[in-house]
């Protein structure tokens, strides 16, 4: 009740002006040729908005992307002069009152604050958002989108009902409600984009909402690192992270060590070290594997980097500290955008532990490994085939002990080049997988061509 209350009085105090601001907009109609992308998140962690930003842009479409500017977006976003990035404010939740007060007013405050900002950017043909979040995103852009001839494009890259499910219950007031909402005003938008053929036929089926499939694709940054690049990441990595060190120094003092390479001093050439280390992109614990190596089996030693950053890091960093291994080092660098191209490109294999809250979205983690063509290891979830084909471009295991002789099967012969892993890895490089910006002009252009 007292969040109702709230939104009435913010409603009343700030839509006057809101819609005196359209109005001056509206005489200038919308722009043909221009594109507004939304996310009410964090712009850097939300990679596949900005392909969308970059592929709008060199069709030729000027775009003003709005988020939340907590971390850096890539290079290629930032240089591009089609592409102005425009911040959201991000309101913290209230220290007092009940939970149901504190989320309504920061629900009541994004989106004032999202409306205002949508009524001040140029008219623009389409508003692309990404949901979720879609509370209360997508009512806002429709809303602005009415008053400004935009049409509105929702892109579904899961639900956000479900991922609050994960917190509350599934049977939660607050979760049906988002249900009903998502459910509701997803039928508002102009033209829907989803990342999978499961939630296609779900939101089709259960939603009424015709939808469009656009699989994530990796960029075209994300490939196989050169040897020379490689050594160059390990050294820069090394001064901060202990793991990429080398073991013992050269005998030649010219020359360059990391923990996996070495640079010759009067050639310049670059090579593994002999007897190095395998390098695992992972989130994952790896007593089993340790355990393997005690008993005798014939394995490399492991050097497991987890990537991301959440909550729970520190926590889990220090249960790793106390398992005490002898054989795994594990590392959880804090990665430039850049950088972490480079580190797929460079590592032995990827593990994925992506459990969807939907079942119906894919990790774009492992779209982002086999861009670099790095084998990976997956756990097991609802529509994980659409990507991941065990036994042709990677495994798909169902709990940890599966995962473990799926290791012991991949590095039996590492670094020998007849072994499964590098097979996995001459597969994905025959594959010639499609990367975005050509599936974006295949899947998206053609359907906003009409501008």
């Amino acid at each position: 009740m007292a969040a109702s209350v709230v939104a009435l009085l913010a409603l009343s105090l700030f839509l006057p002006p809101l819609l005196l601001v359209a109005w001056k907009h509206w005489r200038w109609g919308r722009t043909a040729r221009h594109v507004i992308v939304v996310v009410l998140g964090d712009v850097g962690r939300s990679p596949r908005m900005q392909y969308h930003a970059l592929s709008l842009a060199k069709s030729g479409f000027s775009v003003t992307l709005l988020g939340f500017c907590n971390s850096k977006p890539h290079d290629e976003l930032l240089q591009s002069d089609k592409i102005q990035i425009v911040g959201l404010t991000d309101l913290q939740r209230l220290a007092v009152g009940p939970h149901v007060l504190q989320y309504g007013v920061k629900v009541v405050f994004q989106a004032v604050h999202l409306l205002w900002k949508l009524m001040c950017t140029e008219p623009a043909a389409y508003i692309f958002l990404q949901n979720p979040p879609g509370l209360p995103a997508i009512v806002v852009c429709w809303f602005a989108g009415c008053l400004r001839g935009s049409k509105l494009v929702v892109d579904w890259h899961n639900y956000g009902y479900s991922i609050m499910g994960l917190v509350h219950g599934p049977s939660h007031p607050l979760v049906l409600l988002a249900k009903w909402y998502e459910k509701l005003c997803g039928r508002l938008s102009h033209l829907n984009l989803c990342v999978t053929n499961a939630m296609r036929d779900d939101l089709a089926e259960n939603w009424g909402i015709k939808a469009v499939t656009v699989y994530d694709k990796p960029a075209s940054f994300f490939k196989e690192t050169p040897l020379d690049l490689q050594h160059q990441l390990f050294v820069k990595l090394s001064h901060t992270y202990p793991v990429f060190r080398a073991c013992s120094e050269s005998s030649d003092p010219g020359t360059e060590r990391s923990a996996f390479t070495e640079r010759d001093a009067l050639s310049g050439a670059v090579t593994h070290l002999c007897g190095r280390p395998a390098l695992l992109v992972s989130s994952t614990s790896w007593t089993e594997f340790e355990h393997l190596i005690d008993s005798g089996e014939s394995l490399p030693s492991l050097v497991c980097v987890i990537t991301g950053k959440g909550p729970l890091k520190d926590y889990y960093s220090r249960l790793i500290c106390q398992k005490g291994f002898r054989h795994i080092q594990v590392c959880t660098p804090w990665l430039e955008a850049e950088d972490y191209p480079l580190l797929l490109g460079s590592a032995d294999l990827g593990v994925c532990l992506h459990r969807s809250s939907s079942g119906l979205d894919l990790p774009m983690k492992v779209v982002d490994m086999f861009g670099c063509c790095l084998p990976v290891c997956a756990v097991k979830f609802q529509c994980l085939h659409e990507l991941v084909k065990h036994e042709e471009n990677g495994l798909v295991f169902e709990d940890s002990e599966e995962l473990a002789v799926q290791l012991q099967t991949l590095f039996s012969k590492f670094p020998d080049p007849a072994g499964k892993l590098y097979q996995f890895r001459e597969s994905l490089r025959e594959s010639e997988q499609l990367r975005w910006d050509e599936s974006w002009e295949r899947t998206v252009l053609p359907l906003i061509s009409d501008t």
